[in-house]
């Protein structure tokens, strides 16, 4: 089996798998998207509104990044699909010319509690930039990201946060599906793909229910949502195992919004593709470094002299470049360049992270390299 960065003469359609596995295994593979290949697992770094924060498309080039995430409820919130359209689209205006994958934004409409309201129709909420009242129909969130001129596409899913009861978690799986039938009457663009979004709270068996339904449906591509919102840790890789196990060998399986470096690394070996999470440029702008020994606090005193690059072993600019001694002062000195410098640290951590991944995949060694990986980064430099 071969994981090599594919060539474009080679690549099948949208997606092909090296291994096929069962659901439950490590794999690697191709996505063929309109602006570009992407190798499989990997992560996406999190361009909410239309950036990375800190740090720039030449640099997520040069740091390796296949793929980014965007948030078309942000985008079109602000500055809205009208500018952005009339820019050339989305790639065009920020200046990227890798894929892009856009969230509808559900998470973020759902988690506006006291200002929205839920219907079959949509969703009705007021935005949170200026308190202008405004509804969504499933429809429109496809529209709005066909305008955006993105690669992957997710619809409008009715995400609910941990604890929920069965009926209720229920409910919302029923309702997202409902909603995923009418996202796929608008017709796409050629070169854009629309994925399924797996709900059903942390109950193994509605999981296992939308995941048939949405197959049934006929998608492309699936995302897991609505985990690591609030359940145990336990749970989540609980819940994500046996809806991976669910979904088809022969589509990716996009994991949304979880993040820990350990457990992306238990989510791969779960037959996982697709991650992206806030959390390299989250912790890197608050001076949380990650290494392979764990998070380093870059704010603690003991850094104040220390020589050392971040990691030795890394080939990021800040590693190669700066001293912990330096970071620690721009910290404690609040320069912009700080938590630059981290961010892009953290995200060349995380795609670094996917590379090995992909070659431990390709050698056969995966799960013995995986057992060893996770036991040191548990170990925390600051923990």
């Amino acid at each position: 089996m071969s994981c090599a960065v594919p060539t474009a003469a080679s690549a099948p359609p949208f997606f092909a798998v090296d291994q096929p596995g069962d659901g439950r295994t490590a794999r690697c593979g191709t996505l063929t998207t309109a602006h570009g290949l992407v190798s499989t697992p990997n992560f996406m770094p999190v361009a909410t509104a239309g950036t990375v924060k800190g740090i720039t498309p030449s640099q997520l080039g040069e740091i390796g990044a296949q793929i980014i995430l965007a948030n078309a409820y942000h985008l079109a919130l602000r500055p809205g699909v009208e500018l952005i359209e009339g820019q050339g689209g989305l790639h065009r205006f920020m200046g990227w010319n890798g894929p892009i994958l856009t969230d509808s934004g559900g998470y973020q409409v759902f988690s506006l509690a006291p200002l929205r309201k839920v219907s079959e129709e949509g969703v009705e909420f007021r935005s949170h930039i200026d308190g202008a009242k405004l509804a969504l129909r499933p429809e429109d969130v496809i529209t709005i990201q066909l305008r955006l001129g993105v690669d992957i596409l997710m619809p409008l899913d009715e995400c609910l946060p941990a604890p929920v009861a069965r009926a209720d978690a229920q409910r919302a799986m029923a309702r997202t599906l409902r909603w995923a039938g009418r996202s796929q009457t608008v017709a796409l663009n050629e070169g854009q793909v629309l994925f399924g979004i797996v709900q059903g709270g942390v109950f193994g068996d509605l999981r296992e229910q939308c995941a048939a339904e949405l197959v049934a449906l006929g998608f492309p591509g699936y995302a897991v949502g609505g985990l690591s919102v609030g359940e145990a840790v336990e749970m989540t890789r609980d819940v994500a195992a046996a809806t991976a196990a669910a979904l088809p060998a022969r589509a990716p399986r996009y994991l949304m919004g979880v993040g820990r470096p350990e457990d992306l690394i238990r989510f791969v070996g779960m037959g996982y593709d697709l991650f992206d999470c806030v959390m390299p440029t989250r912790n890197g702008r608050n001076g949380m470094l990650f290494t392979w020994d764990g998070p380093m606090n870059i704010r603690l005193a003991r850094y104040a002299r220390d020589p050392e690059p971040v990691d030795a072993s890394c080939g990021c600019y800040a590693c190669r470049t700066f001293s912990r001694a330096y970071l620690r002062h721009l910290a404690a000195s609040r320069e912009m360049l700080g938590p630059q410098l981290n961010s892009l640290h953290n995200l060349h951590f995380y795609l670094d992270l996917m590379r090995q991944m992909r070659a431990q995949i390709a050698a056969g060694s995966f799960a013995e390299w995986a057992t060893a990986r996770i036991a040191r980064l548990e170990q925390g430099a600051d923990a």
